[in-house]
């Protein structure tokens, strides 16, 4: 039996006829950008975050330049600032910054929850600091009091990667509300995943907002009139239709994975093999299932040898990829042996309980 670590056409069979029917409405309607539901799916994503904005955008990746960028239209940053940042996450948080001639300043996560270490980050910060950029790795809420205290007693602004966590919360929030503003990846693999490449901004500053629309349309607010230099990075009306739709069942889709991790947390046994801490599923939306082992990639054949595909989140640290060689001689051993270690069990809306259990049972006697 075959254990895919995602299909990605199996999720999205599950809601097969509705998304079809909204495709062909798009279709049909003649009308394929800035349109209604570009309107409908910002409302209803704004709602359920808890924001009073969402601003659609063409990736993830955007929608973290574009609130750095409207940062700089608006006053708050300038070139040569920094932003604070875990040195383990994904690049294109990182990428963000030094896109907007911003400087990153990597902080080392704590191993036992993969998120920045809150108790490192005062020490770093200097007076060209402006802003922390938490994110929300694996699904997990990266947010702490103390960074809200932190944030406030420096009057630093609050970004937030929300691109892997979609409906997971802290207390009664939802990340993606809890900073000065966030951005979201919709990405086909994410718990809200488009067909295509797709992302938005969610923030309660109206002035924010604005700037990080027009910016986001080549600079413009009125036709044909450019306010700024800006690019042109729109939600297009199909992928804003299908993810109105798997929005209705983001909750439950998480509900399954979290079924999935308890079982996985419940019953993985080999002594070989470290678990991150177990967070409340309120805190947690498995995006990923992250497992570590200092033989990861002896791990990672065995389980391809059994059937079971697995993948790597991720291989390379930011500061030791190419493009960064300038940090190639910092040294970050938290954030290396996690990436040394880091390997990701398959989990999703779709996988069974049955091929859950074959997963355990095969890592168990690894």
């Amino acid at each position: 039996m075959q254990i895919p670590f995602l299909s990605l056409k199996d999720v999205t069979g599950k809601y097969s006829s509705e998304i079809h029917s909204a495709v062909s409405r798009v279709i049909d309607s003649g009308w394929y950008l800035q349109g209604e539901e570009n309107k409908k799916f910002e409302a209803d994503y704004a709602k359920y975050i808890g924001t009073k904005h969402a601003i659609g955008c063409a990736n993830g990746l955007d929608a973290l330049i574009w609130i750095v960028r409207a940062y700089k239209e608006l006053g708050y940053f300038h070139d040569g600032d920094e932003i604070i940042v875990p040195a383990n996450t994904y690049i294109a948080s990182i990428l963000a910054i030094t896109e907007n001639n911003l400087k990153p300043i990597l902080v080392e996560p704590r191993f036992e929850t993969l998120e920045i270490d809150d108790s490192k980050i005062e020490e770093r910060i200097t007076p060209r600091t402006k802003a922390i950029m938490i994110v929300h790795l694996y699904g997990r809420c990266a947010y702490t009091e103390r960074i809200g205290e932190i944030c406030k007693k420096h009057n630093l602004k609050l970004i937030e990667d929300n691109a892997q966590a979609h409906g997971c919360k802290f207390g009664d929030k939802r990340t993606g509300s809890l900073g000065d503003a966030s951005g979201h990846s919709f990405y086909p693999g994410k718990n809200l995943g488009a067909l295509g490449d797709a992302g938005a901004v969610t923030t309660d500053n109206q002035e924010l907002a604005e700037c990080i629309r027009a910016l986001a349309n080549y600079g413009s607010q009125k036709k044909y009139v450019f306010k700024y230099s800006g690019r042109n990075s729109r939600l297009d009306e199909i992928q804003a239709a299908v993810l109105d739709i798997k929005l209705k069942y983001l909750d439950n889709d998480n509900h399954n994975r979290q079924q999935i991790a308890k079982y996985y947390y419940e019953n993985i046994s080999n002594p070989k093999i470290t678990l991150p801490e177990r967070l409340n599923d309120v805190n947690n939306v498995y995006h990923l299932f992250p497992v570590f082992c200092e033989q990861r990639d002896s791990l990672q054949q065995y389980l391809k040898e059994n059937e079971i595909q697995t993948l790597i989140h991720y291989p390379i640290p930011p500061h030791k990829q190419e493009c960064y060689n300038e940090w190639d001689c910092i040294s970050l051993p938290i954030t290396e042996k996690i990436h040394n270690q880091e390997l990701s069990l398959p989990i999703s809306p779709v996988l069974t309980m049955e091929e859950a259990k074959e997963v355990v049972r095969v890592i168990n006697q690894y």
